[in-house]
């Protein structure tokens, strides 16, 4: 047996993704494609991994889910629809669906991430998805791709249209702190990655305090998961008018954004 197999966490990876997203394999090798990582591929010697199926699943899904949405919300304008869209395809939404669909025990990753906690974290899951739908868009054709992804994300699109602060939590914490006479948040920013695949991460403080953290692939969205988290926080806390301190280790931390590198930063309000 090839080193490669050893390594693989399950031989029988390809058709057991293939069952639980109810769809076939003509290719398996495309499917195993779509769940080899980088660092696999680099510690094995073995080519091709997942960022290419990634590119064009991110496209595909891109198309799909604006289709979706655009049928599921015939009322909304131009505006909310790019909010949803954006928080539904987010690095975090896509991690859920991927948790929910169990690929994160058929990734092959490399020992270092592996070890690491790759197998759940949110950038490789959601990377691992999209490759996966590109690679049953390639196999099977956008029918069978559109079916599972409309499967997929039915739930999550109605969950975030029915909760607005879900949809642009900026917003929600900016009411919410106008509302109690409070200052406006800031964010900070770090980043890390090269160009063709940066990571951002972000905080965001109300009166000095970290109230939220998020990460994500453009700036805006580790801006939105931090402010939902602080939209969470404060709400949990009860926030009066008269401006009660946020609770907790995270708002008495005076913490820059977390494991996003040693990259530039950025910080505004708004």
């Amino acid at each position: 047996m090839s080193a490669a197999s050893d390594r693989d966490p399950d031989p029988l990876g390809v058709a057991a993704v293939a069952e639980s997203l109810g769809v076939g394999a003509k290719d398996p090798a495309r499917l195993q494609e779509a769940l080899t990582h980088r660092s696999y591929a680099f510690e094995e010697g073995v080519r091709p991994h997942n960022e290419r199926l990634e590119f064009l699943g991110d496209a595909v899904l891109g198309l799909i889910v604006t289709d979706q949405i655009f049928h599921h919300e015939p009322d909304s304008t131009e505006g909310r629809l790019a909010k949803l869209r954006s928080v539904v395809v987010s690095e975090s939404s896509l991690a859920n669906v991927a948790r929910q669909l169990g690929l994160g025990a058929h990734i092959r990753l490399g020992r270092g991430e592996d070890t690491s906690g790759g197998r759940d974290k949110d950038s490789i899951l959601a990377d691992t998805l999209e490759a996966v739908i590109g690679a049953i868009y390639l196999d099977q054709g956008l029918d069978v791709a559109e079916r599972l992804v409309r499967q997929c994300f039915a739930g999550p699109i109605a969950d975030l249209a029915a909760r607005p602060e879900a949809v642009d939590a900026k917003t929600a914490l900016q009411e919410l702190l106008a509302a109690a006479g409070r200052q406006l948040p800031e964010y900070e920013i770090s980043e890390a990655g090269p160009d063709h695949a940066k990571r951002f991460a972000a905080v965001v403080r109300v009166e000095g305090a970290v109230c939220g953290h998020g990460q994500g692939r453009t700036k805006k969205e580790a801006e939105q998961g931090a402010a939902a988290e602080a939209v969470r926080r404060l709400r949990d806390d009860a926030v009066s008018p008269g401006g009660a301190t946020p609770s907790g280790d995270a708002a008495s931390s005076p913490e820059s954004p977390p494991a996003a590198g040693d990259g530039g930063r950025w910080k505004g309000s708004s």
